[in-house]
């Protein structure tokens, strides 16, 4: 499925919590928005937070190429073969237009997180068990224990959070053929305080959770750099900030580490729910 999932999601998506909501009241937004960005050009909506194959469901309805992907679906909050059993209904239906994103979420947000590595080989044992192929799910690895296992028993990676000096170490472990696509935090503004204020805004909760910080760490980053919101040298590295060229230049620094795909994430200071619908136009433009 590697080969055929690139090809279909192409060179960029978007990534967004506010388009997994649950909430009847907004499910025309939801869709309108969705119809929209394929019409824009991108290749994937990738589902923020614990999203599932439910959540994906009505965007792939209202749609007809784009692939609609959960980034992720944690493990510890949905069985395995309900899970298979619910993207088999969607492939009947539509398929190759969904993409499930698996992942350990984090101590703090998952009452029986425990040994999360052998929790992940068990669900994907159970996955295996429920006839989901591997070609039909990706990893969010950071690791290179959880990069090791997505190399060998999926489609590939989607890491959250890194930078493109991680992208080349991710690629060197999962080899050519598996997919990386990280997504990438996009900031808007021109004038360095303000996008680094917004981008420390964002960054903030994050920066609570171990995953991420000793994946920091591990990319050579140090405790002064998660102090305080993060350091310039964390933000500049982590986030694509300032005008269309920056950001461009930004973006195009992670395909030449060796991503195949890059889901970009608008942070503008606005709750998460509230879809940045001008900004996925400008960043259309702009990847044209």
């Amino acid at each position: 499925m590697s080969d055929a999932l690139k090809e279909s999601i192409g060179r960029y998506g978007v990534w967004s919590v506010g388009l997994r909501s649950e909430d009847p009241a907004r499910r025309d937004e939801l869709t309108e928005s969705a119809a929209e960005l394929e019409q824009l050009g991108y290749g994937a909506i990738w589902l923020g937070g614990n999203s599932s194959v439910g959540n994906a469901v009505p965007l792939v309805e209202a749609t007809s190429r784009i692939v609609v992907g959960t980034s992720i679906q944690s493990i510890w909050q949905h069985g395995a073969a309900d899970t298979a059993a619910g993207i088999a209904a969607l492939e009947a239906t539509h398929p190759g237009r969904f993409a499930l994103g698996l992942g350990v979420s984090h101590a703090k947000r998952a009452e029986q997180y425990r040994r999360p590595y052998s929790a992940l080989v068990a669900h994907l044992d159970a996955l295996d068990a429920a006839g989901l192929a591997a070609d039909r799910r990706l990893l969010a690895a950071l690791g290179p224990k959880s990069l090791e296992l997505a190399r060998d028993r999926s489609a590939g990676s989607i890491p959250y959070l890194v930078t493109p000096e991680h992208t080349a170490r991710a690629r060197e472990i999962l080899g050519r053929a598996p997919l990386l696509a990280p997504e990438l935090a996009v900031v808007l503004e021109t004038d360095p305080a303000r996008a680094r204020a917004l981008a420390r805004e964002f960054l903030a909760p994050y920066l609570a959770l171990p995953n991420y910080t000793n994946n920091f760490l591990r990319d050579g980053f140090t405790e002064d750099d998660l102090a305080d919101g993060g350091s310039d040298r964390l933000v500049d590295a982590v986030f694509a900030w300032g005008g269309e060229s920056r950001v461009r230049e930004r973006i195009d620094a992670y395909f030449a580490a060796g991503a195949d795909h890059v889901a970009l994430q608008v942070v503008d200071g606005n709750a998460r729910e509230t879809l940045p619908r001008e900004a996925w136009q400008r960043l259309a433009a702009l990847l044209v």
